[in-house]
């Protein structure tokens, strides 16, 4: 049986159509209530109405990504109490109209962070690129975060300096647009409008000041221990998405990115409910990641997977590249969750079949005149959802 083919669909501002996905095999949808903010509940009606539009291009709405966890919970603030009440509604709500599994991050302010959306790597193709110094240079440089040079080694603030010092007043607007307004969903923000929300970031920044990892993983363990009771009274998984990159960046702590956080993570609060989003592309980032033991040692409890792609510069610098080409040993991977979904059937579980999605993808070919979220071109994805399909179909008669 081989994985469950999922796509990631925005919504309908979405330029791929789910009529499109329909015809490209597509099984199940990964979509969310994207206008609803982080907090607030998500109304049955609104589910079941999203749901049923799937369901008429004979597909499953199989992922909710994401519920977001707010920065109130994250901070376990006072609001961030009725915001974890909330959080338990809507899950509810999801269970009720039959969604069960929901990826979620415990990234602090950052969900994700490239250093250039438009790098084009050697055969043309349009990737994203993640370069630590460039990132040093907008922390130190241009945003100016206080005592920011504390967080870096002084051979990576001269390297820094001396990128900062190249730039021009675009490549700088440029670089931050990048960085605070496209991973903060100032979408509809121009590169001209940066400058409004430097101080807004910086805020948003400040508030993580005096969180520690100890603070943040315990802030995770009291979100856990409060909603996954209401997960497994309902049949719901919440899978956690590993931190992207997996290292602290703007002096905000990390939780979610090795193997050792894993197992901090689950040995604190055991239930099956408590799963993880195995993603290739944020793991493989670090080193020091076994992808393959990773995805041996928690499969019991890997509920949806990101199959993507990365090629390293250097320890902490990368760019996305295609699902077969780069440090990730992608068939070998792959054939642990397939064995996984026979273990898990030979056990009578339900959730026999794993979700996966081609996690982003390179722009190229007819991309190029698409409009899209950087990261989520239409045929780039194609491309790798047809290579991973032909991974699993070489593998089926040798399990």
């Amino acid at each position: 049986m081989a994985l469950l083919k999922t796509w990631r669909w925005f919504g309908h501002g979405d330029k791929v159509r789910l009529s499109d996905l329909k015809q490209m095999g597509v099984q199940g949808v990964v979509t969310s209530l994207y206008d609803i903010p982080a907090g607030e509940i998500w109304p049955v009606e609104r589910i079941q109405s999203l749901k049923n539009e799937i369901n008429a291009h004979g597909m499953e709405w199989s992922v909710v990504e994401s519920l977001p966890v707010s920065e109130e919970i994250k901070l376990n603030t006072p609001q961030g109490r009725q915001h974890l009440e909330n959080y338990k509604v809507s899950l509810k709500n999801l269970s009720s109209c039959g969604i069960y599994i929901i990826c979620y991050n415990f990234m602090p302010v950052l969900d994700w962070a490239r250093t250039d959306l438009q790098f084009i790597d050697d055969n043309g193709c349009e990737s994203m690129l993640f370069e630590y110094v460039v990132f040093a240079a907008f922390d130190m440089y241009i945003l100016k975060r206080a005592n920011a040079e504390k967080d870096y080694p002084e051979k990576i603030i001269k390297q820094a300096y001396a990128h900062y010092k190249m730039m021009s007043e675009e490549d700088k607007r440029e670089l931050a647009h990048n960085i605070i307004v496209v991973t903060q969903k100032f979408i509809n923000s121009g590169v001209g409008d940066v400058e409004n929300y430097k101080e807004i970031f910086l805020q948003f920044l400040k508030r993580y000041h005096h969180v520690s990892k100890e603070d943040l993983r315990n802030n995770l363990m009291i979100f856990l221990n409060d909603v996954i009771p209401v997960a497994e009274e309902y049949g719901a998984r919440l899978c956690i998405h590993p931190d992207d990159p997996p290292f602290p960046l703007l002096g905000l702590p990390r939780i979610a990115g090795t193997e050792e956080d894993f197992d901090w993570i689950f040995s604190r609060n055991t239930s099956l409910a408590n799963g993880l989003t195995y993603c290739t592309g944020s793991l493989s980032v670090r080193e020091d990641n076994d992808l393959e033991k990773i995805a041996s040692k928690f499969a019991d409890r890997i509920h949806f997977i990101h199959l993507r792609n990365i090629k390293k510069i250097d320890d902490k610098s990368f760019y996305e590249s295609p699902h077969l080409d780069g440090v990730v040993n992608m068939p070998a991977v792959v054939k642990i969750f397939l064995q996984e979904q026979l273990r898990r059937r030979k056990e009578g579980r339900k959730d026999d079949q794993l979700p996966f999605r081609p996690d982003h993808g390179l722009k190229m070919l007819d991309d190029f005149s698409r409009q899209a979220n950087p990261g989520y071109p239409l045929i780039g994805r194609l491309k790798g959802l047809a290579e991973i399909d032909g991974i699993q179909a070489a593998m089926k008669d040798n399990l």
